[in-house]
């Protein structure tokens, strides 16, 4: 069933789930999409939403206006609460449990990019499955023009993405990417002319969030180790993500639908 759009951080943050897609908006055009520490919030209870919910099966997440992303922290608010040390260990313990919650989702997550995703906002992008970007899309982490370094954790992914080479040109330089650029480079999976973006998006979105989620789960969790730390992947648990989608009531139902030659019907279950 489709959901009236939810407005949290006033405004700042919007959801709503429609056929199966929770989507995710980074309202705050006219700072290009800057986020706030509320937002990063707001973010977090979405998330939390939607990891809940089953009858969200894929998340697609972008900023409004068409102008950008996301681009990082709000820098508005820095002198009221990120003024010194202390204040910034609290700022990242809250938006790093925000982080956390939307990379634990534990379903497919879409950035859908157009115009600007700069630094923080590109970090952002890099916690999606997939990105999907426009073809007036702009890319870049400028910390080294900033005197400052950007998060390990971000970095991981980038290196994970892109590769060591393809990370260290981006970070030494600073220089911003055009899409067909970034495309070339690994970091976006696809990019598409403006009209077509969202349409792109939404098709893409329905087709995962037609699929067995049980499925999918176990994918994406296999990849992850694959993709991440050896140190950290546990054989175990894909074994069971494995076993539960042969012992699913999904895994029957395919099979159904293959010999009745029609669309399955998944249920999660």
């Amino acid at each position: 069933m489709d959901m009236p759009i939810q407005q949290l951080a006033e405004g700042r943050i919007l959801s709503r789930k429609e056929a199966g897609i929770g989507w995710l908006t980074i309202n705050q055009p006219e700072k290009r999409n800057a986020i706030s520490l509320a937002m990063w919030d707001a973010i977090g209870a979405v998330a939390e939403d939607f990891a809940a919910d089953p009858a969200v099966r894929v998340v697609v997440m972008h900023g409004a206006g068409g102008k950008a992303f996301a681009s990082g922290a709000d820098i508005s608010e820095f002198d009221r609460i990120r003024a010194d040390a202390a204040a910034q260990e609290a700022y990242g313990r809250r938006s790093g449990d925000a982080r956390r919650k939307l990379e634990g989702l534990g379903k497919p997550l879409i950035a859908m990019i157009q115009g600007f995703c700069i630094g923080g906002g590109y970090a952002t992008a890099l916690m999606a499955d997939i990105r999907i970007a426009s073809e007036d899309s702009r890319f870049g982490i400028p910390a080294a023009r900033l005197g400052i370094a950007y998060g390990y954790e971000s970095l991981e992914h980038l290196v994970a993405l892109a590769g060591p080479a393809v990370a260290k040109e981006i970070l030494f330089t600073g220089r911003q990417l055009d899409a067909a650029e970034a495309l070339g480079f690994g970091l976006v999976n696809r990019v598409v002319p403006v009209a077509q973006l969202e349409a792109t998006v939404s098709e893409l979105a329905g087709q995962i969030a037609r699929n067995a989620p049980l499925s999918i789960r176990a994918s994406r969790e296999a990849i992850e180790q694959i993709a991440g730390d050896p140190a950290r992947r546990d054989p175990g648990r894909i074994e069971a993500l494995n076993r539960a989608c042969f012992d699913s009531q999904d895994y029957a139902e395919g099979r159904r639908a293959f010999q009745e030659k029609r669309a399955p019907r998944f249920s999660g279950r």
